[in-house]
């Protein structure tokens, strides 16, 4: 058997017409169009007695169908613009440049409130196809309609003397942007570009960050909200903040963050008594053998020093988790004294079950993987040197993200509707397809052979069928 016989009598050449690549980044320009992005964006863009060729709502647009599809630079604008036949006019880079320029702070704002109107509207087109907002479950649980916020920091590293990149704390150098994310529905709320001496804890950024994205988040859905930040995300003026929130009866806000194993807490763990601990809760919510849960609030608000949460919230709620240590962990003097390894949350929830509760707040994880498909769309790149640029074509990338989970809950079903953005390029977005033209219209025909060519065309069906905003 010959196996190289599949080349023999092969040759390439350039030509033929109407053959289109990419075609699958068709979806998103599409599904933009169709929930109204798009004319959103125009509208918010639009300056008085500036009639510019191409329209800077499209402009914004079409760097983050881009990005989406996996395009790192500006420069791969051409990759939709090349394609014609498909997508018509597309500005070329050097007019991607100077919308970029043009993002002022106030223009930024104005994006924002598009989106959010946006927003609305596809969340009731969610609701329409599945019948609710996807659930943040945790613990093999649904929490009911609540909606979760869930707020944390990550590096970029820069690879040139970038304005305004610095050494973050974790001794590289780049910018350290602080985002927010939907838990329930995978959205980019908001990416906030920031130096990259910016802190971790730095309150005022945590507290302007969130109140942006309680903006995007539509108002019928902010009955019942959860915020979440790991680490040191506990500031105390982080949390005071969102008591504050939470003063409408039957409304609550509550939080699930991080707080430090500090003197406070040695101080009271060893007088924890052994039958106080109950066994952690797996994410299928089946007990752990290897990690246990106590809650200190007691001991903390009436130790033998007073109350050593004086000052917080009277409703904040301190649970801690005990597990062995994993390998290659660098335990603290406390915790190689103890043999274990110690984690601690402050909440405001109300509920006595607080297996579920801190199984709950481990979901926070699940941002880590938010922000990991984030740096795979546009992320992890930095285009320019100017700081400005840079962070409007965050803008980009927080549509780009939007734009992927719109995909996803509106238009796929089965693996496809879970699929990481790799799968989603290389299954649908990359595919290529010919343009056949007959009684003045274009119909699309994608290779038969293709294996999820059915899907594709079913994801442009129930694209096509959303009904205007």
């Amino acid at each position: 058997m010959d196996v190289t016989a599949w080349s023999k009598g092969l040759s390439v050449e350039v030509g033929g017409h109407g053959v289109v690549s990419h075609v699958g980044s068709g979806l998103l320009r599409l599904a933009a169009d169709r929930v109204g992005l798009t004319g959103a964006l125009s509208r918010a863009l639009a300056r008085p007695g500036f009639w510019p060729v191409h329209d800077r709502g499209r402009v914004l647009l079409d760097p983050a169908v881009m990005t989406a599809d996996g395009g790192a630079t500006i420069s791969q604008i051409d990759t939709l613009r090349h394609q014609g036949e498909l997508f018509g006019s597309v500005a070329s880079d050097t007019t991607v440049w100077r919308a970029l320029e043009e993002l002022t702070p106030a223009r930024l704002g104005k994006v924002a409130v598009a989106r959010a109107r946006v927003r609305e509207h596809v969340w009731k087109r969610i609701v329409a196809r599945h019948g609710r907002i996807p659930p943040a479950r945790a613990a093999g649980r649904d929490p009911g309609e609540m909606t979760v916020i869930r707020l944390d920091a990550s590096i970029v590293p820069a690879h040139s003397d970038e304005q305004q990149a610095g050494p973050p704390f974790k001794k590289t150098f780049g910018f350290h942007p602080l985002t927010a994310w939907c838990d329930n529905t995978g959205e980019s709320l908001v990416i906030r570009l920031r130096p990259g001496r910016a802190g971790s804890t730095t309150a005022s950024d945590h507290i302007e960050v969130l109140t942006e994205a309680i903006a995007q988040i539509p108002v019928r859905h902010r009955r019942r909200m959860l915020i979440t930040r790991d680490g040191a995300g506990s500031t105390h003026a982080l949390v005071s903040h969102i008591s504050a929130l939470d003063t409408r009866p039957g409304f609550p806000v509550h939080y699930s963050v991080g707080f430090d194993v500090d003197e406070r807490i040695r101080a009271v763990l060893s007088t924890l008594p052994a039958t106080a601990w109950q066994p952690a809760l797996d994410a299928a919510g089946d007990p752990r053998e290897d990690a246990q849960i106590a809650e200190l609030t007691g001991l903390l608000r009436h130790s033998v020093g007073g109350d050593r949460l004086a000052g917080r919230p009277p409703d904040m709620r301190i649970i801690i988790r005990r597990e062995n240590p994993h390998p290659g962990a660098q335990p603290s003097l406390f915790e190689q004294h103890a043999g274990k390894r110690y984690q601690v949350i402050a909440t405001n929830t109300p509920s006595t079950d607080i297996q579920f509760r801190e199984a709950a707040h481990r979901t926070q994880a699940r941002v880590e993987d938010r922000i990991r498909r984030g740096k795979n769309t546009g992320l992890a790149h930095m285009p320019s040197r100017d700081y400005a640029i840079n962070q409007a074509w965050y803008a980009a990338v927080s549509l780009a993200c939007d734009l992927l989970a719109w995909l996803r809950l509106l238009a796929l079903t089965g693996d496809l509707a879970k699929a990481e953005p790799k799968t989603l390029r290389y299954r649908l977005l990359h595919t290529s397809g010919r343009i056949v033209r007959g009684q003045r219209r274009r119909r699309l025909r994608i290779p038969e052979a293709w294996p999820w060519a059915h899907d594709l065309c079913q994801a442009f069906t129930a694209i096509l069928a959303l009904p205007p905003p």
